[in-house]
């Protein structure tokens, strides 16, 4: 994946939405940093974030971590995957 500004940008606003947010403490070296940033996105409860999210997954064209499983009993639906311009994106 190339890192050029508009991935920089946005890793950096992730990054100080999540710390904000959940207290995570990412740094944009360590190797596993785009993995945790989309993982806190999925956990997240604002609609912003989660939007930074998706657009970092399509940015390094990876997918965040499923969120966690759900009780028993009942269903869980994963993120769902649209094509946006040519981009995989979450809906």
């Amino acid at each position: 994946m190339e890192l050029n500004k508009a991935v920089l940008d946005c890793m950096r606003s992730l990054r100080r939405r999540l710390r904000d947010e959940q207290q995570l403490d990412i740094h944009l070296n360590q190797p596993d940093a785009i993995t945790a940033m989309l993982a806190g996105c999925m956990r997240s409860n604002d609609e912003l974030t989660r939007d930074l999210g998706r657009q970092l997954a399509a940015f390094s064209d990876q997918m965040p971590e499923s969120p966690p499983a759900a009780p028993s009993g009942t269903a869980s639906n994963g993120p769902s995957v649209r094509i946006y311009r040519g981009q995989r994106v979450l809906a």
